[in-house]
């Protein structure tokens, strides 16, 4: 039987720091991080382009900050560092599972992770690398989806693949709202005109600017990220 080949060349994969929560309520489960690890380094094996753009929710939130009383800069200063730690570790999950890594952070951190360079990162990628992008693009008031979208385009990535909590974009919540339904595949105009929450706005502006889909699936227990690499029907494709 034949290898199945991937759909795609070069991913851009966006995570939540809710990826390594585990069965915790806050912080880093490593045995978590670990799976994910091991299941995006089995997609890198099949000779996909890989790079991460990890967000930093499971330790702190920006937007809950501002809500407590700290000023937007500084709480979203908070959470870039926090997706730093989180790239951190998931750097070293991807380690002991055997791939080879390079650590990008958008904000000055030289002992723990390397300067943004454009050429530099895409020719990590070329000699199999697996990039890991964190503190976004280093911008208060700029999300990490907004960030994954800009990432996206800079190094030339067929897709970006947003794995969360939920299989796919909705008609509305589908934990408050048993009739929700889902969308196989919905336009990037719908979902601003709809209000959905998929991406912020402004990275759904940048992709449909630009052109580069979005496929939105459950990270799962495990395998959806090669189901989608390999062009399965799993999830919602925004387009």
């Amino acid at each position: 039987m034949p290898t199945p080949q991937p759909a795609y060349k070069r991913v851009l994969l966006k995570l939540s720091g809710e990826s390594f929560l585990g069965d915790i309520a806050t912080g880093i489960d490593f045995t978590r991080a670990l799976s994910v690890a091991r299941e995006i380094k089995e997609v890198h094996d099949l000779g996909v382009d890989l790079a991460v753009m990890i967000g930093g929710g499971n330790l702190f939130r920006g937007a809950k900050g501002v809500k407590e009383g700290i000023d937007q800069g500084s709480a979203d200063q908070m959470g870039m560092l926090s997706t730093v730690i989180n790239g951190i570790a998931l750097q070293a999950a991807l380690e002991k599972a055997g791939a080879a890594t390079r650590h990008v952070s958008a904000i000055e951190i030289k002992s723990v992770a390397e300067p943004f360079i454009r050429r530099r990162v895409i020719r990590h990628m070329e000699k199999g690398r697996i990039i890991i992008f964190s503190a976004g693009i280093g911008c208060p008031y700029f999300t990490t989806d907004t960030a994954a979208a800009q990432r996206a385009l800079e190094i030339g990535a067929d897709i970006i693949f947003k794995a969360t909590k939920v299989d796919g974009v909705y008609t509305s919540d589908p934990v408050t709202d048993k009739a929700a339904r889902k969308f196989r595949t919905i336009r990037y105009i719908d979902v601003l005109k709809k209000g959905l929450k998929v991406m912020d706005a402004t990275a759904i502006s940048l992709c449909s600017d630009n052109g580069m889909p979005i496929l939105v699936f459950a990270l799962g227990k495990g395998g959806n990220i090669k189901r989608a690499v390999l062009g399965e029907a799993i999830g919602t494709r925004v387009y």
